[in-house]
């Protein structure tokens, strides 16, 4: 049998790890401390940082913002349709790309 599970009933959290700012205008910057050996051979060599920042601007702060360990991808997409309006569309589209590359990255994991 078919595995039939809809993206949209997941429920995302932040990992504990990953520490974030939110600026008042409302952009989530994310450090992102660069460990491992090839990181730290970048950063005696060739001066790379030992922490990043990544700023998330508009939507992507926005959905980030929403992801507490409770809501579901839907309920996401709704607050961000709710804020956003047409601006969103493709709504869900849009916020499952987003949302699997954040897991990617390992700024997200899901529940």
């Amino acid at each position: 049998m078919k595995n039939r599970d809809n993206f949209v009933d997941y429920v995302f959290a932040v990992n504990y790890d990953i520490s974030r700012i939110q600026s008042e205008s409302g952009e989530v910057v994310i450090e992102m401390v660069n460990k491992g050996f090839a990181n730290r051979i970048a950063q005696k060599f060739f001066g790379r940082p030992k922490v990043s920042h990544i700023t998330l601007e508009g939507i992507g702060g926005f959905v980030f913002t929403c992801i507490d360990g409770n809501r579901t991808v839907y309920e996401i997409g709704q607050m961000v349709r709710d804020k956003y309006g047409e601006e969103a569309e493709p709504l869900y589209e849009r916020i499952s790309v987003y949302m699997k590359k954040l897991e990617e990255l390992g700024f997200i994991s899901k529940i």
